[in-house]
């Protein structure tokens, strides 16, 4: 996944979010703020989006997003439960119509068998609907956090276009 391939979906992703007036937050632990970047390089992105999160420590998903310290311990940062407590609170902190939440492994250590490296979970939201989706990226740290980040807009271009990721 190269720079070109991830500037054609935020710029696909502007042009759906623009033509539905809708505005965008984004809650990232693992990209590190990349979705964000990814989306702001483009001119005009202002339109659509208004903010990003990046929250690697669990103690930044807690305060910034209002995740449950009891979510975390239960489950850890990398899980469904987490990541949908991140778009949620992207969504409220923000006042945004739309968001995306991201966490994972990104390696090169850090995975177990339950959860190894690569695994990276999805959160979205988008007016007042949720989705939650699990993948396994190949490659190095590099190539999971690409991949994670096409990942991302991707599945918000799906949820404006049919309604799921």
């Amino acid at each position: 996944m190269n720079d070109a391939a991830l500037t054609a979906f935020a710029r696909e992703l502007m042009t759906a979010l623009e033509s539905r007036r809708l505005v965008l937050a984004t809650a990232e632990s693992c990209t590190g703020g990349w979705v964000a970047k990814t989306i702001t390089d483009l001119p005009g992105s202002s339109r659509v989006f208004d903010r990003g999160f990046v929250t690697y420590s669990n103690q930044a998903k807690q305060e910034m997003l209002g995740v449950r310290r009891e979510t975390l311990e239960r489950f850890g940062a990398v899980s469904e439960q987490t990541v949908a407590e991140m778009a949620k609170g992207a969504v409220l902190r923000s006042g945004s119509d739309a968001a995306v939440s991201v966490s994972g492994i990104a390696g090169p250590s850090g995975g177990t068998q339950e959860k190894p490296v690569g695994t990276v979970w999805f959160g979205w939201r988008c007016q007042g609907n949720a989705w939650t989706r699990r993948y396994c990226f190949s490659g190095d740290r590099d190539a999971v956090r690409r991949q994670a980040v096409a990942t991302a807009l991707q599945g918000l271009i799906s949820i404006l276009e049919s309604g799921a990721p």
